[in-house]
């Protein structure tokens, strides 16, 4: 998938190629699909999700807090995970794809200490807790950050 092979949903997209208000018989014709008089039939119609001097529905709700754009969304997985693996192999972020474990490694994979791990394995992720890499280094591990 790129830029140069995106398209819009089926069906999201009309042609708006024919021409109002040329006469009865283009089925568009006399007011141009705009019905009978009132505000919406005449040019300066308004905005978008104006309510006729309302407070509008965008500022009533209450807003609270803010997104953070430089936020890193991190994968936890535990160290009783890595019991799958068999012993003396290395286990980084593609062979967890491969196993299942990882879905969407978004923008990195942390090994976190919860549960017993009984096997020596080379374990290479983005990040490690103290207990995860207690638990991996006290086999004969190693555990590499990428």
């Amino acid at each position: 998938m790129d830029l140069s092979n995106l398209r819009p949903a089926e069906g999201s997209k009309q042609s708006d190629n024919f021409r109002r208000g040329r006469g009865h018989g283009s089925g568009n014709g006399k007011t141009a699909g705009k019905g009978h008089k009132g505000q919406k039939a005449r040019s300066g119609a308004p905005r978008p999700g104006f309510e006729g001097g309302q407070m509008p529905l965008y500022r009533r709700i209450p807003k609270r807090g803010f997104t953070n754009r430089n936020t890193k969304e991190i994968v936890g997985i535990n160290v009783s995970v890595l019991e799958r693996f068999e012993s003396g192999a290395t286990v980084d972020v593609e062979a967890l794809m491969e196993a299942g474990i990882v879905k969407n490694p978004r923008d990195g994979v942390k090994i976190l200490g919860n549960g017993e791990l009984t096997k020596k394995l080379t374990v290479q992720a983005n990040a490690f807790s103290a207990s995860a890499k207690e638990k991996i280094e006290a086999l004969g591990g190693t555990a590499e950050v990428i």
